[in-house]
């Protein structure tokens, strides 16, 4: 009776034990799988982004607000080559001449002829002359009433100068530039204006370029070239 029952007990053990091993591997799997989980990953994937997509707008705001379109800003200086060539530039009433920078453009109204290249310009203007000599008082009242009014306008000095022309006045000054097409900003330029009179007429060199740019030595040359011709 006895080796009966025990030759019964066997399957049964065995089906114990059995069942017991298969039902502890799934305890692994879990662990396993949290690692790659949709959850973990999606909860670390944005932390860099938001902060810095977000405040470059305000940044750029911010930035925008505090430009005001009418204050002129310093620009790169854009000097004028040191192997520049002049050309000699005759007024077409044949009364005097200038040497002017060859290949700017150039633009005429009535008397007054611009030649320009970026920044850089040279304006010549003619009119009937008020008085036998210019004087740095009449200039500071009456040469200077087209750009005066302009509110970033700055007179530096106006003193006597004299070159291959004669004695003249020279007046210095700042000034914003036309307002750009795009931006809507203007350019601080600094300017020379040359003044001076020859037989009833006066002869009004203006030279300006962007602040900082080293012109001496072809503002020395534009303005030391002129010559009366009548």
């Amino acid at each position: 009776m006895r080796r009966n029952l025990t030759r019964a007990a066997v399957p049964i053990v065995l089906v114990l034990l059995v069942s017991g091993c298969t039902s502890s591997k799934p305890a692994a799997s879990p662990t396993a799988s949290s690692a790659a989980s949709p959850t973990a990953s999606s909860a670390a994937a944005p932390t860099a982004s938001p902060t810095s997509a977000t405040s470059a707008p305000s940044t750029n705001t911010a930035a925008g607000a505090a430009v005001d379109p009418n204050t002129p800003e310093v620009v790169a200086p854009g000097d004028i080559p040191d192997n520049q060539a002049f050309v000699a530039f005759t007024s077409a009433d044949t009364h005097y001449s200038v040497k002017v920078p060859e290949g700017w453009a150039r633009t005429a109204q009535g008397a007054v002829v611009t030649f320009t290249d970026k920044f850089n310009s040279v304006t010549i203007a003619s009119a009937p002359a008020s008085s036998p000599t210019p004087s740095v008082d009449r200039v500071k009242a009456s040469q200077l009433t087209d750009v005066s009014p302009d509110p970033t306008f700055r007179l530096i000095d106006v003193q006597p100068v004299t070159r291959a022309a004669g004695d003249g006045v020279l007046a210095t000054y700042e000034i914003g530039s036309a307002a750009n097409a795009v931006t809507g900003k203007k350019a601080l330029l600094s300017v020379e204006r040359y003044v001076f009179v020859h037989k009833g007429t006066t002869v009004v060199l203006t030279l300006s370029g962007a602040k900082g740019a080293d012109n001496v030595d072809p503002w020395k040359t534009v303005s030391n070239s002129l010559t009366w011709l009548g």
